[in-house]
């Protein structure tokens, strides 16, 4: 994705319609990074693109506390706890961005470990009258 997109979703359900698409565009090995301030949907989004590449039935477990799941292929990363770099080697991050479909939560501290192709989403309030509780997503 070489240009910048915008997008808004109106609530949850538009969230995870969403979700569901760009999950279907995803090849190993990509990396795609998810900003946001908490309950911005990070989460929610790399759920829904497991759920929909590995199953509905998915168990998805938050990453918060163990920093990094995986499944068969896919590694869900949150990175919110790490404070130094240096200990992304010992959490799996490079193999993972080699090898599968990484989903990077607060991937700030990474950001010297990210390849140049790494698709980066942007999550905020939407703030618009319209969708009080939406979001605005900008891929970049």
């Amino acid at each position: 994705m070489s240009d910048n997109k915008e997008i808004i979703l109106s609530d949850l359900d538009a969230t995870h319609a969403w979700a569901r698409d760009f999950a279907k565009t995803l090849r190993a090995p990509v990396t795609v990074a998810l900003h946001g301030d908490l309950g911005m949907g990070k989460s929610e989004i790399a759920r829904t693109i497991i759920r929909t590449l590995r199953g509905e039935n998915t168990v998805v477990p938050s990453p918060t506390f163990t920093i990094v799941q995986n499944y068969d292929g896919i590694s869900h990363f949150d990175l919110y706890r790490i404070t130094d770099a240096s200990e992304l080697v010992e959490v799996g991050l490079p193999y993972a961005i080699q090898n599968d479909i990484t989903l990077i939560e607060w991937p700030d501290v990474a950001k010297g470990m990210l390849p140049d192709n790494t698709i980066h989403i942007y999550m905020s309030s939407c703030g618009a009258d319209c969708c009080p509780s939406g979001r605005k997503i900008c891929i970049k």
